[in-house]
């Protein structure tokens, strides 16, 4: 557990009380739908570009993305592939017809195409992602935060969300928008330094070339994977084609971004926007992940824990497991010492001999930290080791049956791999606050903080503005019968911010850790976004094609996207281009059969 030097809470406090102060300041006053909901049209497309940035750029970003990278390398870049492609056919085809409809938000359009019911379902599958993503996105900083620094995890969950709905409420799209532009400026300017000092807190002797050779040798400079493996998460293939479709329906339907975009001064300012969007994002991420890559160098010169979650460590060092654990550090700290001496014989001669041995340590302590966060998951929850002896027990009492002992052995094994997913174990999302809080100096701690902290209010304001925005613009103004001026509707859109504002903080409270963070987020997306994708490309390119049969199709591809998720049939990122072409094949048989009843 750490704690925080004055020099530190002051540059934290300081930073986002100064963010949510002039975004509050900057945009009150809000007279109007037009003014609340799309910031008077008045945003330049710099402004835009680093708000789509921000709103994308969560905390999960810099906590989960560098994580990712100490862990398994550059590989996760390829996820972005389909970015650029994507932002060029959103500029085409999506903005032109938002811009000439005028639209508020993205399901106006399918009103006008198709009718009210499919505005409505589109509009209540966004609700429900989203809602679900507004909660993990406070969250997320939250429990990180609350285990490396002892704060309460539901009182941090209630500091992000109110600070976001003071000036979320207060004035709208622009405020979102107004503060993101400060965000993105604190959060580039702390990931720089982060790297400046990185580097520093390497050997003197030892180049950022030679820092890159060290990684390289260790898998962690692998970019490019040209496979075709569907157990592969992340390939060029599954970014270009499952990524565009991805990005496609992220950026061109969901209304966290649709918003940001739409309120630009005009069409060529939107889609300046979000091309500007498309050259630095993809740079961006190669560099969050480069940051995290250069930690891993960091720690082959520092000795790491076997586990970045202290809290953790302590549990298993008061368990009856603690001997065990204790041998297994020091394992891992014989096993440091030969990897340093690798890395300096690496940097000053590049041999293929030292590259193959550095590899070869790298995964024996693979090894190691997936045997400590077992020993932490045997400590933890006894019904775990209770399984894992009754396994270990069956294992041993076979002697002859040699397939038999071959079963049993990748049963354990499988255990063994499931028992490593747990909550408390999951340590790759820890890695860079703890490297923060343990090696950076007084004010730069602060300042990261302040970096973690504003991007998950800058993502959370966007998707609570876009929430109550679908809520006031889609529901409420569509269903409801009463009088609807434009004061009435500024309330009541304000009134669904805040309860939105307040569902995310109830999500957030009630969250639980599975995935590493980075892809939950995303998983969540690619069950919902292929289908709702699926449905614009329907009203846009096929005429022909009605109401009816979309809306059936739309709930019967949601259903089996569902499924075919829960029973893991591909990647996630597949998930994508399946709702997509599924909801496309069923909306044209269904119109077809309808067609030829009615001919006959």
């Amino acid at each position: 557990m750490h704690t925080l030097n004055w020099i530190d809470w002051v540059v934290l406090i300081v930073t986002l009380l100064t963010i949510v102060g002039y975004g509050t300041w900057k945009t009150r006053g809000s007279k109007s739908v037009q003014d609340y909901v799309k910031g008077g049209n008045s945003t330049q497309w710099w402004t835009i570009g680093l708000s789509v940035m921000a709103t994308q750029a969560s905390a999960i970003t810099f906590l989960s993305t560098t994580g990712q990278a100490f862990s398994d390398g550059m590989g996760f870049v390829q996820f972005y592939f389909g970015l650029p492609i994507a932002m060029v056919i959103i500029c085409l085809v999506f903005i032109p017809l938002y811009h000439r409809l005028k639209v508020y938000t993205a399901y106006e359009f399918l009103e006008n195409r198709f009718d009210l019911k499919t505005r409505t379902l589109t509009a209540t599958l966004f609700l429900i992602q989203r809602g679900l993503a507004a909660g993990i996105t406070i969250f997320a900083p939250a429990i990180i935060l609350s285990i490396v620094l002892g704060w309460n995890i539901v009182t941090l969950n209630i500091i992000i969300g109110v600070l976001v709905i003071i000036y979320t409420v207060s004035g709208g799209t622009k405020a979102v928008t107004v503060t993101q532009k400060q965000q993105m400026f604190v959060i580039f300017a702390g990931m720089l330094a982060a790297l400046f000092i990185i580097l520093s807190l390497i050997p003197k002797d030892v180049t950022f070339t030679d820092a890159l050779n060290i990684a390289g040798a260790s898998n962690r400079m692998e970019i490019l994977d040209f496979s075709f493996d569907l157990e592969n998460r992340y390939t060029v293939w599954t970014g270009l084609i499952g990524g565009t479709f991805l990005m496609l329906s992220y950026f061109g339907t969901d209304q966290s971004q649709v918003q940001r975009y739409l309120s630009g001064k005009n069409k060529k300012e939107m889609q300046m926007g979000l091309i500007f969007n498309g050259l630095l994002k993809v740079p961006m991420q190669f560099f969050i992940l480069l940051v995290g890559v250069m930690v891993f160098v960091f720690y082959q010169f520092n000795p790491a824990p076997l586990n970045f979650i202290d809290a953790s460590t302590q549990k298993v060092l008061a368990s009856e497991y603690a001997e065990e654990y204790k041998s297994l550090q020091q394992k891992q700290n014989e096993l440091f010492q030969q990897k340093k001496t690798l890395s300096i014989q690496l940097a000053k001669n590049n041999t293929t001999e030292t590259k193959y041995k550095l590899q070869k340590l790298d995964s024996i302590e693979k090894i190691h930290r997936l045997h400590s966060k077992f020993l932490i998951k045997k400590a933890i929850d006894t019904s775990y080791a209770n399984t894992y002896l009754k396994l270990n027990n069956e294992l041993k009492n076979i002697t002859t049956n040699t397939q038999a002992y071959k079963n049993k052995q990748e049963e354990l094994a499988t255990f063994y791999k499931d028992a490593a997913k747990d909550t408390q174990t999951n340590d790759r999302d820890y890695m860079f606050i703890t490297f923060i809080l343990s090696y950076l100096p007084k004010g730069l701690i602060g300042l990261l903080l302040a970096v973690i902290l504003s991007a998950a209010m800058s993502s959370t304001a966007s998707e609570v503005n876009a929430l109550a925005t679908i809520t006031a613009i889609d529901l409420y103004g569509r269903n409801y019968k009463g009088e609807k001026d434009e004061n009435h509707m500024v309330k009541m859109t304000k009134f669904f911010t805040l309860g939105w504002g307040i569902v995310a903080i109830i999500i957030a409270c009630f969250a639980n850790l599975a995935e590493n963070l980075i892809q939950l987020v995303n998983i969540i997306g690619s069950i919902f976004y292929g289908n709702v994708l699926g449905i614009f490309l329907l009203a846009f390119f096929f005429k022909f094609i009605k109401a009816n049969a979309v809306f059936t199709a739309a709930i019967i591809t949601q259903i089996i996207v569902i499924i075919g998720w829960w029973f893991n049939w591909m990647p996630y990122l597949w998930l994508n281009l399946f709702g997509c072409v599924l909801v496309m094949i069923l909306a044209i048989i269904i119109q077809v059969l309808n067609k030829n009843e009615q001919q006959n």
